[in-house]
């Protein structure tokens, strides 16, 4: 796979924080158009640490990172970031206007669209995630996986390329968990999906990573991850 066909690919990256900690130690990762990646790993493992350098809030000291060939450099964040969404674990974080059509409205607007074209865009993706039924409640009111479908529904307006999730399914009940799958499964971007839900990432993805100390150690199908690193919890 070249690097023009490669929706991400890392080479050697490695990340220190100001106070010693070494994040990521020489990761390297590549992924196509179109697949869905899980991320296992314990806490503090590297793996929040890596997504943060897919859409440029963490820009590589030692390595390189390129999304859709574009390299994540300090010259190209603007670019980078118009093909990155990233979907936060807490979707309170993400979701501040009065109602629902105005919050997946507001990156459109906020990047130059006309008030019309942002808003029938926020309708055909909220319509695409389920959500028609919602436009003028207050995100607030909003159950936990609506909120989630609700920030998903703010990234997929602005046509992200690639679409990143930070444990997705922290705090969901079941029906959430399955609303939020089979919105996942429907969309045609490549995802990288950060996640301890086994059964979420069989859902979701079809391949899997393991993070151990800054470091991806095992890459393989879910279900081989999974039993290598006895991670079916």
């Amino acid at each position: 796979m070249s690097s023009a066909e490669a929706a991400v690919e890392v080479q050697s990256l490695s990340h220190t924080y100001a106070d010693g900690t070494q994040a990521l130690r020489e990761v390297s990762f590549r992924m196509s158009a179109g697949e869905s990646v899980a991320l296992f790993g314990r806490n503090g493992s590297g793996k929040t640490t890596f997504i943060l350098h897919l859409n440029g809030l963490l820009l590589p000291q030692r390595g390189t990172v390129r999304v859709g060939g574009l390299a994540v450099t300090k010259a190209n964040l603007s670019a980078v970031r118009r093909s990155v969404g990233l979907v936060f674990q807490d979707a309170d974080d993400q979701l501040f206007m009065s109602t629902v059509l105005e919050d997946v409205a507001f990156g459109l607007r906020n990047t130059g669209a006309a008030e019309s074209e942002a808003a029938a865009r926020a309708r055909e993706v909220l319509a695409e995630l389920g959500m028609t039924a919602g436009l003028d409640r207050a995100p607030w009111h909003l159950s936990l996986g609506e909120k989630r479908r609700v920030a998903l529904a703010g990234v997929l307006a602005m046509r992200p390329a690639l679409i990143v999730l930070d444990e997705p399914t922290t705090f969901l009940d079941p029906p959430g968990r399955e609303e939020l799958g089979t919105s996942l499964n429907h969309l045609p971007q490549a995802k990288v999906i950060v996640t301890h839900d086994a059964g979420f990432a069989r859902r979701t993805a079809s391949r899997a990573v393991f993070f151990e100390r800054g470091r991806i150690v095992g890459d393989g199908s879910v279900e081989e991850i999974l039993r290598r690193y006895d991670w079916d919890r």
